[in-house]
């Protein structure tokens, strides 16, 4: 890999002690490739970050306006929140709605994605139940859809079951990649996952923010109206949206994964931390960001010194005694390609 492609470093005293390569796609709604780094054909698992497309049928089938689902709630279906108190409100009014349980939800339980509610699961004074998972919103959305078309709810995170199959369609039709392309696996809370070139995940997030599909044009208002649903209090999601409201779309996925939109721009950006870093994939994307606007919106700048994004640029790092030993920061440059 060149040396001045985009990568996280990790530094000690005067040394580069660890690099955490990436790969980035930067794509108008065409699908062409306005900059890159690394390998934008890179094959990966979008995880979460698939997470607006996986909620587009709740629209495009007429599921929201069945079960009268607001933005707060659609927000939280394309989400990876934090089980924090006003997520857990906005789940259960949305499995109520739905006329579902969390007996209904196959994701599972995990340790919340917030330090404040982990430690209060870990101290025993919070108990976790399906509905703290963060993939609980896109669980009961599914949920919604089989319920809307008198599919069975078992199953419905299963590979072969219509609402995954439906799912497929639209992911296919928004990536341009044939479901015949698309590797299936199995994601973390259980539902069918899919893996996909880094460009094609740019593409989709460049058509999401662009597009006049009504559909597409109410989950990216959703997410930007309410972007503590979309992850939770100090998560980089939220505080970027927050930072440039109306600006971007932002989500995260598992494994050094993140996709967005920027309508200003009309751009989606893909990134995949090679080795998997989670801490690295927020760092990169502000880099990238910073060096899109830098050349193309030079007046947007000002938005990434916003201070709610401060935590998520560079990092310092610690030892035992809480001394600074060296930083986990974003360096190389994404190649631009003109014309």
């Amino acid at each position: 890999m060149p040396s001045n492609e985009l990568r996280v470093e990790a530094t000690r005293g005067e040394l580069v002690e660890s690099v955490h390569h990436v790969s980035v796609a930067v794509v108008d709604a065409k699908g062409r490739l306005i900059a890159s780094s690394g390998n934008p054909a890179l094959h990966a698992w979008w995880r979460s970050a698939a997470k607006p497309f996986q909620a587009m049928p709740l629209l495009d089938d007429g599921v929201a306006e069945r079960f009268g689902l607001v933005d707060e709630e659609l927000a939280l279906a394309c989400g990876s929140h934090s089980s924090e108190a006003a997520h857990l409100t906005v789940v259960r009014r949305f499995m109520e709605k739905v006329g579902v349980t969390e007996a209904n939800l196959s994701c599972g339980t995990h340790v919340p994605l917030s330090p404040a509610v982990a430690r209060a699961v870990t101290c025993g004074t919070a108990t976790p139940t399906p509905a703290w998972s963060n993939c609980s919103g896109k669980h009961t959305g599914m949920l919604a859809l089989a319920r809307h078309h008198g599919w069975p709810l078992e199953g419905y995170n299963a590979a072969g079951h219509p609402v995954q199959e439906l799912i497929i369609t639209e992911i296919a039709s928004w990536s341009d990649v044939a479901p015949s392309e698309l590797k299936l696996g199995v994601d973390g809370c259980t539902a069918v996952c899919f893996a996909l070139p880094v460009q094609a995940m740019a593409l989709a997030y460049a058509r999401l923010g662009a597009s006049e599909n009504p559909a597409a044009r109410r989950i990216a208002r959703a997410m930007m109206a309410h972007p503590l649903m979309v992850a939770g209090t100090g998560r980089l999601c939220t505080d970027l949206m927050t930072a440039w409201p109306g600006g971007i779309v932002a989500k995260i996925g598992a494994e050094g994964v993140y996709g967005a939109a920027i309508p200003v721009l009309g751009l989606g950006v893909a990134l995949k931390v090679e080795d998997g870093d989670m801490p690295s994939s927020g760092r990169a994307l502000l880099e990238v960001l910073r060096q899109l606007l830098s050349r193309m919106a030079p007046g947007k700048l000002s938005v990434l010194d916003h201070p709610a994004l401060a935590p998520h640029g560079r990092q310092s790092i610690l030892n035992t005694r809480n001394t600074i030993t060296g930083e986990l920061r974003a360096a190389g440059e994404l190649r631009f390609f003109d014309g």
